[in-house]
């Protein structure tokens, strides 16, 4: 953890000259992993009930940003097929601290970093259920919110760090997730996770290992779609934070690159696992985004016969109800691939493997 605080803090120094604000910074997290472990541990007598909670049979959705991936999330949320990670509950995992910790939320919700999300693009809160990612951000400082919020300011590239074939931390991520997952069927008296994770598209067959009952939905758009809103997404925080279109042509180029590159690689990743690997074929249904916004009244049962739930009227009504209003619905997001440095050309190029696999078939 220390060695990538480093080596985060040499890359906002000569990125931005900021020297003094990220030791702070790095001191808090240190501080809150100290807290959290100690108050982990209090978790097991305070409740009990912790130690007979086991993971069964959870829905995974992972996808590239801007996929879909927050819809079905929701949709399944809301329609009782489990319960996701609330923002607050992912960062401050212990029941423990959450006990002292919810009076004071909303002062929280002012100084917590999903304040600079765009929420014209996607609505952000602390209470909200989101990615599970930022939970290895915070307890390791590591994984994919690293690269693409940090990491990718270095003059180096650290791409490497996160190929789990040179450096693997299945084990350690898959086990704080567990203990994340238990603790938040736990606190919401449920029996069945929905989680979200983007970063799992570069593991999923290590995952299947673990968790073989897993039922993992990949969500899958068009990258010309995905990639301008992706950058626009991570870039909008950038902007609140360090006024990032206000920045040299260069450095911005340069962080775009870097975040360009590292999106690509989730895709291409899960495309040569998918390819290399009927068993994860069987596991993974593929949903294209596509299908959720104009065919989900035939989408959707086919995704709640993979995860195992029954059909009933009731939610075949809602069904039938969400596709009419998701084939009325129109973006007002309109995005300049020129704005990035990108061209049609190249991002059909740079992800024909992906075309081929899933949206030319």
């Amino acid at each position: 953890m220390l060695k990538r605080m480093f080596i985060v803090h040499k890359a906002l120094a000569e990125a931005f000259g900021l020297y003094i604000r990220p030791v702070f910074i790095f001191a808090v997290i240190l501080i809150l992993h100290c807290i959290v472990s100690i108050c982990m541990v209090l978790d097991h007598i305070f409740f009990p009930s912790l130690r007979k909670k086991r993971i069964k049979s959870p829905i995974i959705i992972v996808g590239n940003p801007r996929s879909g991936t927050t819809f079905l999330q929701r949709f399944l949320i809301n329609n009782g097929f489990g319960i996701g990670s609330r923002l607050w509950k992912t960062l401050y995992p212990s029941l423990t601290m959450q006990f002292f910790l919810k009076p004071i939320l909303p002062l929280l919700e002012k100084v917590s970093p999903a304040k600079f999300h765009a929420t014209a693009t996607h609505k952000t809160s602390l209470t909200g259920f989101e990615t599970d990612d930022p939970g290895i951000l915070f307890r390791y400082f590591d994984g994919f919110f690293l690269v693409g919020f940090l990491l990718s300011w270095s003059k180096n590239d650290y791409t490497d760090m996160f190929d789990p074939d040179i450096r693997d931390t299945a084990k350690r991520d898959f086990d704080w997730w567990t203990k994340i997952w238990r603790r938040i069927l736990v606190s919401e008296k449920q029996d069945r996770i929905v989680a979200k994770l983007f970063s799992l598209g570069l593991r999923i067959p290590r995952f299947l290992e673990q968790f073989p009952d897993a039922k993992v939905l990949y969500t899958a758009r068009d990258p010309l779609a995905t990639v301008p809103s992706g950058l626009s997404l991570v870039t909008g925080v950038l902007d609140g934070v360090f006024g990032f279109w206000k920045l040299p042509e260069e450095k911005r180029a340069h962080f775009i690159g870097r975040l360009y590159k590292a999106l690509h690689t989730l895709t291409m990743r899960f495309v040569k696992m998918y390819n290399e690997n009927p068993e994860m074929q069987k596991k993974v249904k593929i949903v294209t985004y596509d299908r959720m916004m104009t065919d989900f009244d035939t989408l959707m049962p086919e995704i709640v016969e993979f995860v195992g739930n029954d059909l009933t009227p009731e939610l075949s009504e809602i069904i039938k109800t969400t596709a009419e209003k998701q084939r009325a619905y129109e973006s007002d997001h309109k995005y300049d691939l020129e704005k990035y440095g990108l061209t049609e050309e190249q991002i059909r190029k740079d992800y024909a493997p992906f075309y081929d696999l899933i949206l030319n078939r």
